[in-house]
């Protein structure tokens, strides 16, 4: 059975949240948030419950970014730049987080802010989220192009054992990349940008702004209008777009002519 998005996108966000940098960050955090006491709570809480407090509060709010930000991708578009897609994450962020701290405040400490307090609690999280969101899409964007490629194609490491097999091609589904490989396919959730640095020394092209292929995948070539139509060793075929006609007549795919 093929995986959704939604399943790809839990299985991702489980793995992450299981590595052990991950998970000493969130104990840390919780620690010194329960020492420190913001918020009254070093008064309203013992220390243990209070620890349990601000780790709840931790993991649910990073976990709130962390599918709001991949649904801000989704609606912002793949190819959207930084600003959009900031523009786009900030309120969803923020609307998620606001919900668990109110929710969470009423549940632990029955306190359940209205009025000007609410406004305060909001306007407080809103500027937080922004800081914090924009942040970590600074420092992913920034990871993503230093990024050095491990030898090999480490994109084959994202992929469940029995379909590991030859690239065949990689191709945008949203924000989304499906990898089809010779032993089957399946749903990453990342950009084709960082998809293809993962490649490894899979001899490939990119050959339209959504698909990239392996060359020795490719069975047969018909051009199409001012572009052309891959045939691949399975599955569908791939366009190749008018601009990068001349990518596949330098890799010999077609008459130089």
């Amino acid at each position: 059975m093929k995986d959704t998005a939604p399943q790809s996108a839990l299985r991702e966000w489980r793995s992450h949240m299981v590595e052990p940098t991950r998970v000493a960050s969130f104990l840390g955090a919780s620690l010194i948030l329960a020492i420190v006491g913001p918020f009254e709570t070093d008064t309203a809480m013992l220390a243990l419950p209070r620890f349990a407090y601000w780790g709840i509060i931790v993991v649910l709010c990073y976990s709130v970014g962390y599918f709001g930000n991949i649904y801000a991708d989704h609606l912002a578009g793949p190819r959207a730049g930084l600003l959009r897609r900031l523009f786009v994450a900030v309120p969803l962020t923020a609307i998620g987080v606001l919900a668990v701290v109110y929710i969470l405040n009423g549940l632990a400490l029955n306190y359940w802010a209205t009025g000007r307090e609410l406004v305060v609690i909001a306007s407080n999280v809103i500027v937080i989220s922004a800081i914090i969101t924009a942040v970590f899409y600074v420092a992913n964007s920034h990871n993503a192009k230093t990024e050095i490629p491990a030898s090999g194609p480490s994109l084959q490491d994202r992929i469940p054992f029995d379909k590991r097999g030859s690239l065949i091609s990689v191709s945008v589904e949203d924000h989304y990349v499906r990898v089809r490989t010779t032993k089957g396919e399946e749903m990453i959730l990342m950009r084709l940008a960082d998809a293809m640095r993962e490649v490894g020394d899979t001899p490939g092209l990119q050959v339209h702004r959504s698909h990239w292929i392996a060359l020795d995948q490719v069975t047969s070539v018909a051009r199409k209008g001012d572009g052309a139509v891959l045939s691949m060793s399975q599955g569908p075929d791939i366009p190749v777009s008018r601009a990068n006609i001349s990518k596949i007549k330098e890799a010999g795919l077609l008459p130089r002519t």
